[in-house]
């Protein structure tokens, strides 16, 4: 099948495009296109303009601060999953990406495209969720900010407001004491999850326990769900309880890929992994930055001598 027809409109700049998003009164944003044409291809969208963001190219950029990762809505997957500074300062985002469909979509699709799509099988809402990122949005009336919590509100339905356009997303930076994993199984390998976890957990620096233990779950309901497990973990530390816990809080879908009862299944059991991987992850670094110091202090004394 082909589109619908519809009004293209190719602006250059931030501030034509929410121009261009004020005067039509059915418009999409077209930025990667892997979930949009698709649609538009089979007529499941039909809009009156379609606003190209290709030549917006002051916001294809990744940059990071001390408060995290700031991701423009032209950066593509892969720019994102390759950028060293983005992974260093927040590594569930190069965990997640790398799960994302195939390297040619990873080419083309958009991170903040992923968001704004909202679909709830997708690994890039859960994680913005859970990791209490935030979505920037511009519109001609101005700008605003809206916590991750609050921006996916259904299926493919989030609170973006028709004349506005989201410009970037904002994820915090992963703290000292703080690891991250994500976990999912597929019927295929780049396929959407049947059930995804997304895990940070924290500890004490100096005892080594779990302070805190969070996971944000996709494909398991209408929007990204996140559980906060830290009243769940047994000293060890051991996640069987939170397994138990996020089993029987969570209400999941049936539908024809997998029935609720094996997604609870599922449940279970990538909380456990999702959550021992990130506490492992968490431990290999903190030995490894206790090496460095101890090299550093090494090298010190030998200069003294």
């Amino acid at each position: 099948m082909k589109p619908a027809p519809f009004e293209y409109v190719r602006p250059r700049t931030v501030e034509e495009t929410v121009a261009a998003l004020a005067e039509a009164a059915d418009a999409k944003l077209l930025a990667g296109g892997q979930s949009l044409i698709p649609l538009l291809s089979m007529r499941l969208a039909a809009p009156a303009t379609l606003v190209d963001l290709n030549r917006v190219e002051e916001l294809a950029y990744v940059r990071t601060d001390d408060d995290g990762v700031r991701i423009g809505a032209l950066a593509r997957h892969a720019q994102v999953e390759r950028d060293d500074a983005a992974a260093a300062r927040q590594p569930l985002l190069r965990q997640a990406l790398t799960l994302v469909a195939h390297p040619t979509i990873r080419n083309r699709g958009t991170t903040v495209g992923s968001i704004a799509h909202a679909d709830p099988a997708a690994e890039l809402p859960a994680v913005l969720t859970v990791l209490g990122g935030t979505v920037t949005t511009r519109s001609a009336s101005g700008t605003r900010q809206i916590g991750a919590a609050d921006f996916f509100v259904g299926p493919l339905e989030c609170a973006l407001r028709p004349d506005e356009l989201v410009t970037e997303i904002r994820v915090p930076a992963r703290g000292p004491t703080s690891g991250t994993a994500i976990r999912e199984i597929s019927r295929r390998h780049g396929d959407y999850a049947l059930v995804g976890v997304a895990a940070v957990v924290d500890v004490d620096g100096d005892s080594g326990e779990v302070t805190s233990a969070r996971a944000g779950y996709f494909s398991v309901a209408d929007t990204p769900v996140v559980l906060d497990l830290t009243g769940t973990v047994d000293s060890g530390p051991s996640w069987d309880r939170a397994s138990e816990h996020a089993m029987a809080a969570l209400d999941p879908i049936g539908d024809i890929h997998a029935s609720a009862d094996y997604r609870r299944h599922l449940i279970g059991v990538l909380t456990r992994r999702a959550l021992a991987a990130a506490h492992a992850e968490l431990s290999a670094t903190i030995r490894a930055r206790g090496r460095i110091d101890a090299d550093n202090s090494a090298e010190g004394r030998g200069s003294d001598g």
